[in-house]
């Protein structure tokens, strides 16, 4: 026995990390983080906002849902948008609300891909339409494919939004100003182990017997054989060489197998004993007697289509996103179970990747009309619309003591105190723009805006990167503020909208059947809360909801019902060791 004499105390900090056989080691953080991860990060996001939600029994559903995706769209070329809105309405400008500023909830999703810290367009796509993170360039798949390897294909392969909305018999479409196989839109529909197999001529010779490009698998394979509305660009990959583009009568064009994909797709259609009609341009979209046609495929472009401020308005030329918009709604709102609908707009992002600031705020704006043009034909009280990017850019706003209504796309009020040359107030981290003395364009949001000028950047760049923070979420309709709260992964918000809709896995919610429903139990000691508990999905365990989950992709701590013993958690406990002397 050990006698301490004397009195003292001694505060001794210790952190312990209690870890079971089942707890991940160092090793397995190396493993692939596939579907069903991303399936399981998902319910435990939801899980923590559901608990808070006042109406357990009765929680709405949407019936239509509509997702917009400003491709390149961060915060700050939103916030710039904003201020040109404005001040093309003679006014300040930043005192200006956009559509989406009015949605009562709004979010923050992280970007990152599975390989890469900074998100590239069709991984970040994937998450955004598949609810699973995957790797740089690839397309439809989980973290197990592998770039430009075909096989690896097979077994990676993920559904989308589009595969759930189908599978409750709702309709869907898809609309688009860049082309329609490009790397966005492709989520939706195609499983890729390279963006930029588009056409059978992109795919290397010892693929093709193997794997499809994505044409092809938009117009053979589910779900892409059965979207209603197919509304963008890119005749080029749906043209065989030997044939000249309807429009660009010198361009042949792109694939090698001969085949006209478009007249295959339409004798798809007729052989289902389906009605389906084909346009593109502006005057055939606007003869369309939308109650005779089920199907409809636009193509408007032989490449992307047109920029906004260049579009060709007339008959001849392009409609434009909100056109497109109302022309898809036309059709799928004709079914009484409902309808998913996806809008990118695409271009956002291609003018920011040429440092084109003008151009990229201008097709933030026609996106903006496309989503007015959607509110006025929907009823939101049924209708779920989230509007959100896949990834950010490098775009940045300053100033020093800029007054309000300063014009947004011209030179700051000061000039630089250190070289005492001027610089605009929206620059970009790097690109084509960076020059020596720097670019200062002089635009004055007015009608004589120079379209073509590029801002300056910090880095020389052929084409400016994209930016890794994280991007808006805005949504309104059916449980929108209780699903898109807090900063969540990217991934997450497939699974929300799918929750909201009764989709995928949630798809019996909506006849009573949820494994989400009852409020949280807390159980209150003294002036201590017990952690809340909340039912398990399956496995009939409860689940605590401790410190480890308060972000998405924390891990849990499981209790089983046998010995309670914990599987794993990362804790923090504090031991306050009092020694007495006597």
């Amino acid at each position: 026995m050990v006698t301490l004499k004397g009195l003292g105390v001694i505060l001794l900090w210790t952190i312990t990390i209690y870890r079971s056989e089942n707890a991940p080691t160092q090793a397995q953080h190396g493993k692939i983080l596939d579907q069903e991860y991303w399936y399981e990060q998902a319910r435990i996001a939801l899980r923590k906002r559901l608990q808070y939600s006042l109406e357990t029994d009765r929680r709405p559903f949407a019936k239509n849902v509509i997702l917009f995706v400003g491709d390149g769209m961060g915060v700050a070329t939103a916030t710039a948008a904003r201020i040109l809105r404005g001040q093309r309405l003679g006014k300040q400008g930043e005192d200006h609300d956009l559509a989406w500023d009015s949605f009562p909830a709004v979010a923050l999703a992280k970007t990152f891909n599975m390989d890469a810290q900074i998100g590239e367009s069709s991984a970040c796509a994937t998450a955004l339409m598949c609810g699973v993170k995957t790797n740089f360039e690839t397309v439809g798949l989980d973290a197990r494919g592998r770039f430009e390897n075909c096989f690896s294909s097979f077994s990676s392969r993920v559904p989308s939004l589009i595969d759930w909305a189908q599978e409750s018999g709702k309709s869907t479409g898809i609309v688009t100003n860049t082309r329609i196989t490009h790397a966005t839109p492709a989520a939706l529909y195609g499983h890729s182990p390279s963006r930029y197999w588009e056409d059978d001529s992109k795919v290397p010779p010892t693929a093709r017997k193997s794997c499809k490009d994505l044409a092809r698998q938009l117009i053979e394979n589910d779900p892409g054989r059965n979207i209603n509305v197919l509304l963008g660009g890119g005749r080029r990959h749906w043209l065989p060489k030997v044939a000249h583009d309807p429009e660009m009568t010198k361009e042949e064009g792109r694939r090698l197998d001969g085949r006209n994909l478009i007249d295959d797709w339409l004798r798809d259609k007729k052989k289902r004993l389906s009605k389906a009609h084909y346009v593109w341009n502006k005057g055939q979209l606007d003869q369309i007697d939308y109650n005779e046609i089920d199907y409809l495929l636009g193509l408007f472009s032989y490449s992307h289509m047109d920029f906004e401020t260049d579009r060709d308005p007339g008959p001849h030329g392009d409609p434009s996103l909100a056109d497109m918009t109302r022309s898809a709604l036309a059709i799928l709102l004709k079914n009484p179970k409902g309808f998913l609908l996806v809008v990118e707009g695409g271009r956002i992002d291609h003018a920011h990747h040429y440092n084109n600031a003008f151009r990229a705020l201008d097709e933030t704006l026609a996106m903006e009309t496309a989503i007015l043009a959607a509110l006025a034909l929907v009823n939101p009280t049924e209708t779920l619309i989230v509007v959100t990017s896949d990834h950010s850019h490098v775009l940045t706003m300053g100033g020093q003591a800029t007054p309000r209504g300063h014009p947004i796309l011209g030179p700051d009020s000061k000039v630089s105190d250190v070289d005492g040359q001027p610089y605009t107030t929206i620059l970009y981290g790097n690109g084509p723009g960076y020059a020596t003395p720097r670019i200062v364009p002089m635009n004055l949001s007015s009608v004589g805006e120079d379209r073509n000028q590029v801002h300056g950047s910090a880095v020389p760049r052929q084409w400016a990167t994209h930016g890794g923070e994280d991007v808006p979420v805005y949504a309104l309709g059916p449980l929108a503020t209780t699903l898109f709260t807090g900063t969540f992964d990217q991934s997450y918000i497939p699974h929300a909208i799918a929750y909201s809709a009764c989709l995928g896995e949630h798809r019996l919610r909506c006849q009573g059947l949820n494994n989400y429903t009852g409020a949280p139990l807390t159980v209150q000691i003294g002036n201590c809360a017990q952690h809340e508990i909340t039912n398990g999905i399956n496995s009939g365990q409860p689940i605590v909801i401790a410190s480890s989950v308060m972000s998405d992709d924390g891990q849990l701590r499981i209790i089983t019902n046998s010995g309670r013993k914990p599987v794993y958690t990362n804790s923090i406990v504090f031991i306050v060791i009092i020694f007495i002397k006597t």
